[in-house]
C-alpha cells in the first residue's frame, strides 16, 4: 500500500479507492485531491450544457456525461471528473468497468476562481495530447463567455464566444448552443453602464 507519509498512490490504488470513496477525488501524478463543491451559478451551468447537448445529440452517434464521468489522461498518471465529456462512436472504458472514459472527443470546464489557472494551464496542458480529444471548452461563471479549443493537426486554435446573443459552436460534436440556454438560471452581474462622455470645450 502507499506510504502515508508520501501520500503517493499507485494507479491501482486510486482506482480500488475511488471506486469506494463516499466522495469523489481527481489522481495527479500519485497525489490523490479531493474536489471540493460547487458553487449555484457553476451547478447551473454544468446542467445546462449537459442538457443543451443531450437534446441536440439525441438520435446521433455521441453522446455526453455530466460530472460523475472519471477520465483516464496521460495513461493513467492523471484521472479527472470534467463537468462535462462526450464522445463519439462507441464509448471505450478502462478495465471493463463504465466509470472511466478513454476516448473523449470534448471536454468542458465551467471555471471556478479556485481552480481557473488550473483549469487554463496544467489541465490542458495534460489533455491535450489525449488522441480522441477534438474540443476544449471553458465556460465562465461570472459573465456570458465561453472560450472554445479546437485541434487542427498539432496545433489548437482559439475562438470566444460572448454575450447571451452569441452561440457556442461545437465541431467536434457537431451542435451549437445558444449562450443564454447555458446561462439560463445564473444570476449574472448587471453590465457596467457607460459613463458620460465629457464635453469638448
Amino acid at each position: 500500500m502507499a506510504t502515508a507519509a508520501l501520500n503517493h498512490y499507485s494507479p491501482e490504488e486510486y482506482l480500488a479507492l475511488e471506486r469506494n470513496a463516499e466522495f469523489k477525488s481527481e489522481y495527479i501524478d500519485g497525489r490523490i485531491v479531493a474536489m471540493t463543491g460547487a458553487s449555484a451559478a457553476h451547478a447551473f451551468i454544468t446542467g445546462n450544457v449537459h442538457a443543451e447537448l443531450r437534446a441536440r445529440l439525441r438520435g446521433g452517434s455521441c453522446r455526453a456525461f455530466v460530472n460523475d464521468m472519471r477520465v483516464q489522461v496521460e495513461g493513467g498518471r492523471r484521472y479527472t471528473y470534467p463537468d462535462v465529456v462526450a464522445y463519439c462512436g462507441e464509448a471505450q472504458f478502462l478495465d471493463g468497468v463504465s466509470d472511466t472514459l478513454t476516448n473523449p472527443v470534448l471536454i468542458v470546464e465551467v471555471l471556478s476562481p479556485s481552480t481557473e489557472a488550473y483549469d487554463r494551464g496544467d489541465k490542458f496542458t495534460h489533455y491535450r495530447p489525449m488522441e480522441t480529444l477534438q474540443e476544449y471548452v471553458l465556460v465562465a461563471q461570472d459573465r456570458p463567455l465561453a472560450e472554445r479549443f479546437v485541434r487542427h493537426g498539432d496545433s489548437w486554435m482559439f475562438s470566444a464566444f460572448s454575450g447571451l446573443d452569441a452561440s457556442l459552436e461545437l465541431t467536434s460534436v457537431a451542435c451549437t448552443i445558444p449562450l443564454r440556454e447555458i446561462y439560463e438560471n445564473v444570476d449574472l452581474p448587471a453590465p457596467p453602464e457607460p459613463q458620460p462622455r465629457g464635453r469638448s470645450s
